[in-house]
């Protein structure tokens, strides 16, 4: 046969299918058919929805990757860092504070060279408080030593992390690997995408897992991180930086085998009509090619333009970016977030270092701001950025090194204030409240308390928010309030309470107000409550003046705020800490929090063949605060408001005279319970009359229980409660019944226990 006629026989990839899936489902995929070790993980906007798919496959029984929850980013960061030395393959996957939260662990994952699979979903970072996609979280992860991939769409996510596990683990390598993605752009929209049908093709591409030491070789015991003087710590980053200058130079190769499987390819940098452009733009993920598309537009004018975009940012693609854009004689930079006071977006400083360090380039380099908190880019942005672009090449100037697209000047008629003038000290006093001390027991009584009076109280939550029908939050917070006499500062947690209440520029509160994040909020509150009377101290602020400071918390958010709660109470701060219970991560889409009783189930904690719910018992946060020895705790239901609002009396007492109060009030959840509306209080009341949610308060460690269901005959089986919620109503069947009667067999010890601690004193 004659070579030159001979035809190339095609080479038959493996068989794979196109599917419709978003980027988190792609995600998760991947993962799955990997089949990870463990994933440790946290909850939060927009990447929850990869730990909620992984534990839906997990109970269909499609992986055996152990899903370890945790009580927040930062320790879910530490779990995958624990498992990563004990030798196996792990994944994790977070967004904007979810990453910063857990940013101190990256570099002691990275210094000690335990490969992993961290997936950023980007989103805005706070403050202020937004959930949308920009690239102001990933760029904080450019110094911790991790290789860092850009997944510009849904099909890039599937394979850059499989291409992830071979880059890190590769023996020159042995650094954790983040792929990066656009938060909703690309992790919520949906696209005809393909994947591998058999799984093993994935699993024999990524190899079987290589670990040259970690802690559970009996054999070769080793110390991990040990303590480094000078010159050890300079030589360990240098093999640090070796390892990233390896990663660059066997990423490509790693790249083109996965292609040869594959039939797609992903160059460091790609480029689109770059040949002859004179001027071009930078762009990173999902906007590139909305991008390209501005490109054709100014092509079909005679506009010789081009556009690129990196698919690696760490090791950063220093020659393949030289090469790019060595003849242009503009470049605009488009970032999707700004170094603040570095005059451009953290891939404007790089590639202007970049392109210093090529004496061939000359280009006019320019930042532009553009897509933050998700403000998306139009097309018309796309034109007008290139357009930019080859007007500075045309005149050799450019009107700024950086400005804002899309920003508008502020408008004064739009005042962050929607709800008329706060409440003053009088309209929240109703004058009938009064106090006095049970000379025998010495507990604090209150009387007077008239539902009438109290009902013409106005509220400080005022009405017009966005909380779902049914929602249990403002109604307790309300008869909370009934309360609470004079002047509030009320911090409230991320969480549902929060984000319905303040839709800028509206407001929903008729008292101070502010917002810190989940894990801070008891000790912001305790800040401002020690500068509160240092101030009075120095005669800064009037000693008439008194302020009650309020943290209020729920959606799960005494579990990554449980350290600072319990340091506040340690510390005896003068504050209240509420926390509305409605048994999960509600804000999110329902995952399961630590609050969330066993077998109960939620989107991290399905029920299948392979999984029946959350398979813990529910934290006792009351307990737990009791052990803080604090000066009062309680908790409430509004299925009982009088109860609530002559505690809430109690609170503001010992809090302003003594110190730390904790409340725990029962929130229903109708949404996520799946219980209709109207149904709240009755299901409510099957709470406690099942003696699953005591109502009960501490004062000074003496335990009152302050409704008991036995004595008023009202006790009904926990089975009568548990099967008025869709959540739990799988626990009524027959397989079930197993984890049935452990709920039941822990409801009666917490409940004995909790009748011994009202009857004796001493416990």
């Amino acid at each position: 046969m004659n070579p030159k006629t001979a035809v190339k026989e095609e080479v038959k990839l493996p068989e794979q299918i196109i599917v419709l899936m978003d980027g988190n489902e792609m995600a998760a995929t991947a993962a799955s058919q990997i089949n990870y070790h463990v994933m440790g993980y946290y909850p939060i906007t927009p990447s929850t929805d990869i730990a909620e798919n992984l534990d839906r496959k997990k109970a269909d029984g499609e992986h055996d990757i152990v899903m370890i929850p945790g009580d927040g980013e930062h320790g879910a960061a530490g779990s995958c860092y624990g498992a990563a030395a004990a030798g196996g393959r792990v994944f994790n996957a977070t967004s904007a504070q979810g990453l910063l939260y857990a940013l101190e662990q990256l570099p002691v994952q990275s210094g000690t060279r335990f490969p992993m699979v961290l997936n950023i979903v980007c989103r805005s970072v706070s403050g202020p408080l937004d959930i949308r996609g920009d690239h102001s979280d990933i760029m904080f992860a450019l110094n911790t030593g991790w290789i860092i991939l850009m997944a510009k769409d849904q099909q890039m996510v599937y394979d850059m992390n499989i291409i992830a596990v071979r880059i890190g683990e590769h023996d020159e390598v042995r650094l954790p690997v983040i792929v990066a993605s656009d938060g909703f752009f690309t992790s919520h929209q949906k696209r005809r995408v393909k994947i591998f049908t058999d799984q093993s093709v994935v699993q024999d591409f990524v190899g079987p897992c290589n670990t040259p030491y970690h802690v559970l070789d009996t054999q070769k015991p080793t110390t991990i991180g040990a303590y480094m003087n000078d010159p050890d710590y300079i030589n360990n980053k240098k093999q640090q930086s070796l390892a990233m200058e390896a990663a660059y130079r066997i990423a490509p190769q790693i790249i083109r085998e996965y292609a040869e499987i594959s039939g797609r390819h992903y160059p460091l940098v790609d480029t689109y009509r770059m040949e002859d452009a004179e001027a071009a733009l930078f762009i990173l993920n999902s906007a590139y090619d909305i991008a390209k598309e501005a490109v054709d537009i100014l092509r079909s004018e005679g506009k010789k333009v081009g556009v690129a975009t990196a698919y690696m940012l760490r090791p950063f693609p220093l020659k393949e970016i030289q090469e790019t854009f060595r003849s242009l004689k503009a470049l605009c930079v488009a970032d999707r977030q700004e170094s603040f006071g570095g005059w451009g977006g953290n891939m404007t400083i790089e590639i202007k270092a970049a392109l210093k360090d090529d004496p061939q380039n000359k280009s006019i380099i320019f930042s532009r701001i553009y897509g933050l908190g998700g403000m998306e880019l139009s097309l018309g942005d796309a034109v007008e950025l290139l357009n930019e672009a080859y007007e500075a090449a045309k005149s050799g100037r450019v009107k700024s090194i950086m400005e804002y697209i899309g920003a508008t000047a502020g408008d004064p008629a739009k005042a962050a204030d929607d709800t008329g003038m706060p409440l003053t000290a009088q309209e929240t006093d109703p004058g009938i409240v009064r106090l006095e001390e049970d000379v025998k027991t010495g507990k604090m009584v209150v009387r007077g308390v008239n539902p009438r009076e109290l009902t013409r109280m106005p509220k400080r939550i005022a009405p017009g928010h966005g909380a779902c029908p049914g929602c249990g939050i403002f109604p307790a917070l309300n008869a909370f309030l009934r309360g609470i006499n004079g002047y509030v500062v009320m911090l409230f947690h991320t969480g549902c309470g929060m984000i319905c209440t303040t839709p800028y520029p509206q407001t929903s509160h008729r008292m101070t107000y502010i917002h810190n994040l989940f894990q801070n909020g008891a000790a912001t509150i305790a800040g401002a409550v020690e500068m509160y009377h240092e101030r009075k101290r120095r005669g800064e602020i009037p000693q008439d003046e008194e302020i009650t400071f309020i943290v209020v918390t729920g959606d799960g958010g005494n579990d990554i705020g449980m350290g600072p709660t319990i340091g506040a109470a340690l510390r005896n701060h003068k504050m209240i800490l509420l926390e509305y219970d409605n048994e999960g991560y509600m804000n999110t889409g329902h995952q399961l929090s630590f609050t969330t009783p066993f077998a109960h189930a939620t989107s991290t904690s399905h029920v299948g063949p392979k999984q029946h719910g959350k398979q813990t018992h529910h934290k006792d946060t009351v307990q737990i605060l009791n052990a803080c020895h604090i000066p009062y705790i309680f908790t409430a239901c509004e299925t009982n408001h009088i109860d609530l609002t002559r505690k809430a009396v109690k609170a503001q007492t010992y809090a302003n005279e003594e110190g730390f109060v904790f409340a725990k009030i029962l929130s229903a959840c109708p949404l996520n319970w799946r219980i209709k509306d109207s149904e709240c209080r009755k299901v409510l009341q099957a709470f406690i009359d099942c003696c699953f949610f005591p109502i009960y308060e501490v004062e000074h460690g003496i335990t009152t229980l302050n409704y008991d269901p036995e004595e008023k005959k009202k006790r009904i089986p926990v089975v009568e409660w548990l099967k008025l919620m869709g959540k739990t109503r799988h626990l009524t069947q027959p397989d079930f019944k197993a984890d049935l009667e452990r709920i039941e067999a822990e409801v009666e010890r917490r409940w004995r226990r909790m009748k011994a601690m009202h009857e004796s004193p001493v416990l």
